[in-house]
C-alpha cells in the first residue's frame, strides 16, 4: 500500500515537480507560493508541465494500442454485436479514442455509414470525448483514484443508456442521406510492424498535443485566477454546494465552450478548491467535452434536428443527474 501511495505521488500527482516548480519560484523568482502571484505561477506552471508530460506518454500509449484497431477491423468487430452488448462495445471503444467531441464526429459518420447501429454509433460519440484512459490517469492526478474511476464509470453508463435510448426510439430516418449513401470499401489493412506502431504513436502525441495545446494554456491559466485570485465567498455565493441550482448552471455554462477534458480539468480542480462541489465541477467539465457548441454545429450537418435535439436531451440530462448524485454522495470519494 505504501509503495502505490508513493508512485500514485510521485508519477501521477508528481510531487517532485510540484517541489521543483516551489523552488523555481521561491529562489528564482523571489516569490512566496503562499501569495497570490507566487501561488498562480507555481499553479499554472506545474499544472501545464505535469499535463502535458501525462498526455504524451498516455497518448502514446493508447495510440499504439490503438494501431493494432484501424477503422476497418473496428467496423468488423461492432458489426458482430446489437442491442445492449453492442451499446456497450461502442461506449468502451470510445474510451481509447482520445477525441475531442468534433474529432469524433467524422469517426461516427465513417461507423454510421458502414452499417454499424445508430444506438451503438452514438454510444460511441457519447463516449469518445467524455471518457478516455487518458483522463483516468489525470483525474487521479488531480484527485484520486476513487473519483477517477466512478466518473468512468458513470460517463460508460451515460453512453450506453444513450446510445440504446436512440436505438429504441428508432431515429434512423433522421440522419442525413448523404451519412448512408457515403460507402467507404472494405480494405485489408497491411499489418504494421513495431517500428510503424511507434511512429503512428508518436505521429498521434503530436498531432493532439496541435490540438489541445492552446486549450490547456487557457484552462490552466483560469484554473490558477479562480485558485489565486477569485474570493472562495465569491464562487460560493453561486455554485456553492447549498445552491440547489449550482449543477444547472455549470452544466449549461459549459456547452458553449469548446475544449477537451484535459483543457477543463483545471477548472474543475480549482472550483473543488474553491468548496464548490464535486458533481457540480463535473458537471461544468462535461458539459464542455460533450455538448461544446461547435460539435452541436458541425453534428446538426449530419443528422436532423429531432436526432440532434433528442442526443443533446439524453446527454444533459444525464449530466444533471450525475451532478446531483456526486454532491449527494461525494463525500464517499474525498
Amino acid at each position: 500500500m505504501f509503495i502505490f501511495q508513493w508512485l500514485n505521488n510521485q508519477l501521477l500527482k508528481m510531487e517532485w515537480l510540484s517541489n521543483l516548480i516551489k523552488l523555481l519560484v521561491e529562489n528564482v523568482f523571489g516569490l512566496s507560493v503562499q501569495e497570490r502571484i507566487g501561488g498562480s505561477i507555481h499553479f499554472f506552471i506545474y499544472d501545464v508541465i505535469k499535463i502535458f508530460i501525462l498526455l504524451s506518454v498516455l497518448i502514446f500509449a493508447i495510440s499504439y494500442i490503438q494501431s493494432y484497431f484501424p477503422p476497418e477491423r473496428t467496423k468488423k468487430i461492432l458489426g458482430r454485436f446489437n442491442g445492449i452488448s453492442g451499446n456497450i462495445l461502442g461506449a468502451l471503444l470510445g474510451t481509447v479514442t482520445p477525441f475531442c467531441s468534433c474529432s469524433s464526429i467524422p469517426l461516427f459518420i465513417g461507423f454510421t455509414s458502414a452499417g454499424l447501429p445508430l444506438g451503438v454509433t452514438f454510444s460511441f460519440l457519447i463516449s469518445s470525448p467524455l471518457v478516455d484512459l487518458a483522463s483516468v490517469l489525470l483525474l487521479a492526478s488531480i484527485f484520486n483514484w476513487k473519483i477517477a474511476i466512478a466518473y468512468v464509470v458513470v460517463g460508460l453508463v451515460l453512453a450506453v443508456l444513450g446510445g440504446t435510448i436512440i436505438s429504441k426510439l428508432h431515429l434512423e430516418e433522421y440522419v442525413e442521406p448523404f451519412v448512408y449513401g457515403n460507402k467507404s470499401a472494405d480494405v485489408e489493412q497491411e499489418e504494421l510492424t513495431v517500428k510503424d506502431r511507434l511512429a503512428f504513436g508518436k505521429e498521434q502525441v503530436l498531432s493532439i498535443i496541435k490540438k489541445v495545446w492552446l486549450y490547456i494554456l487557457i484552462g490552466v491559466g483560469i484554473g490558477a485566477a479562480i485558485h489565486n485570485w477569485i474570493p472562495e465567498s465569491v464562487i460560493s455565493a453561486i455554485l456553492g454546494q447549498d445552491k440547489w441550482y449550482s449543477v444547472l448552471i455549470a452544466t449549461f455554462v459549459g456547452v458553449p465552450m469548446y475544449a477537451d477534458i484535459f483543457g477543463t480539468l483545471p477548472i474543475a480542480e480549482a472550483l473543488v478548491a474553491k468548496g464548490v462541489g464535486l458533481g457540480t465541477a463535473l458537471s461544468f467539465m462535461m458539459g464542455v467535452t460533450a455538448l461544446s457548441l461547435p460539435s452541436m454545429i458541425m453534428l446538426k450537418q449530419v443528422v436532423k434536428p429531432r436526432l440532434l435535439w433528442t442526443f443533446f436531451g439524453l446527454v444533459t440530462v444525464g449530466i444533471i443527474i450525475i451532478g446531483y448524485a456526486f454532491n449527494a454522495f461525494g463525500y464517499i470519494f474525498i
